[in-house]
């Protein structure tokens, strides 16, 4: 959603990295067959990590699969609208599960959240198929997330925000899953079915406050449309410890149990926490008021992207994307230091057909050799105004950092 809360005025900006590569542009446009891009993965190819992919979605349009020079490898479609007055697919997130075992055999997937039909789709990964290393493996009586008609599903209040997780004391895979314009989040076990296909069953759902009590004694609520909460989009797991970082847009970033027990933290809170909104319906957007002073000091809402750049040891940063002022948030990954801020960043233009990227959706990092390209890990980052810009066409992409350079700038 839209809201119109403004950069601080004189405010020092951090430092910056560039791209080394960007995909081609996706239009949002009937022409562009409403491709919008939104939330990148990185496969690392074990036996050839020169062959590691990105895998990445792109709303209306499906998801798309890019090479390490950022080259499109495979296009695959959403699934089309059941009725002629029906919600079509929509691919809003994505994350992998690695090594999962299928028909007696191991295997890598994508996990995508399908917000137009309230479901989780599902890909198996082969490295060996370079034309189309992606295949549908849904279990084809996998049924609505949160929802039980089409009706329902049709005022998409569904699956949105997805991150995956498995259980290394059972061997269990998981999806965590949040909900559009709700502040759900529902843990949902990945199931083998008959013929390599994966289901999944809802184990349990939690419910996030939409509510905020302020130390003045008042209760504040974050503007928004009429009758949508403040939803949770970008979500990680921390493997090492299973614990869940929730980006709530216009709220902050809550630290949990992957395994939706125990009680969540309020981890860090966006600038503009506690300050109130009026919804304009002719503008769509909210203007704020009076800032109380209530926020936090790093964030800038919304809160978008987050992923995870591990290191040996548990060490290691958790990073987010603020879309208030185009900046990566970086916080120690350790729950013993209370998962202090350490730095951010900003990704610029490298050239004038190189931008950076502004208004970020979704981030992923890998710590790990990809091959000549990447030696030292890479980060993808979606581009939320890509440019140089195709008339009044709305255009999006995805950015290629070399993780190399995010190091040294949260080493300084």
């Amino acid at each position: 959603m839209a809201t119109a809360w403004a950069t601080p005025a004189g405010a020092a900006g951090p430092p910056t990295v560039q791209p080394r590569a960007e995909t081609a542009a996706l239009y949002d446009d009937e022409a562009g067959g409403n491709a919008n891009a939104d939330d990148p993965a990185i496969w690392r190819n074990p036996a050839d990590p020169d062959r590691s992919l990105v895998v990445a979605t792109a709303k209306e349009g499906g998801l798309r699969v890019y090479d390490l020079a950022a080259r499109e490898v495979q296009s695959i479609a959403a699934p089309p609208a059941p009725g002629a007055d029906d919600a079509p697919g929509r691919f809003n997130n994505v994350d992998l599960v690695l090594g999962t075992r299928l028909t007696g055999a191991r295997a890598d997937l994508a996990v995508v959240s399908d917000r137009g039909h309230d479901r989780l789709r599902i890909y198996r990964v082969d490295g060996d198929r370079p034309g189309a290393p992606l295949k549908d493996v849904t279990d084809p009586a996998a049924r609505p997330v949160f929802n039980s008609t089409q009706d329902e599903i049709n005022e998409q209040a569904t699956v949105y925000g997805l991150a995956t997780w498995t259980d290394p004391r059972t061997g269990r895979s998981y999806a965590l899953v949040s909900r559009r314009s709700r502040t759900q989040i529902a843990l949902l076990e990945l199931t083998p079915g008959r013929a390599g296909t994966v289901g999944y069953r809802t184990v349990r759902t939690l419910t996030l406050p939409s509510a905020f009590p302020l130390p003045d004694g008042t209760t504040w609520t974050p503007c928004g449309e009429p009758d949508e909460l403040p939803q949770v989009e970008g979500m990680v797991v921390d493997p090492a410890n299973a614990t869940l970082y929730a980006g709530q847009e216009d709220v902050g970033i809550w630290r949990l149990r992957a395994d939706l027990t125990g009680r969540p933290v309020l981890m860090d809170k966006v600038r503009e926490f506690g300050v109130p909104g009026t919804y304009d319906e002719e503008t769509e957007e909210c203007a704020p008021g009076a800032d109380p002073g209530f926020g936090g000091a790093h964030l800038a809402a919304d809160v978008e992207g987050l992923t995870l750049l591990d290191r040996p040891g548990g060490t290691g940063h958790l990073l987010a994307s603020g879309q208030g002022d185009n900046t990566f948030v970086a916080y120690d990954r350790r729950v013993s230091t209370g998962n202090a801020h350490r730095a951010a960043f900003r990704i610029t233009a490298a050239s004038a057909t190189l931008d950076g990227s502004e208004v970020c959706d979704g981030a992923a990092a890998l710590n790990a050799p990809l091959g000549k390209r990447y030696p030292g890990g890479l980060l993808v980052v979606q581009d939320g105004e890509e440019t140089p810009a195709d008339g009044d066409r709305e255009s999006t992409g995805f950015k290629y950092v070399d993780l190399r350079d995010v190091k040294n700038v949260l080493n300084r």
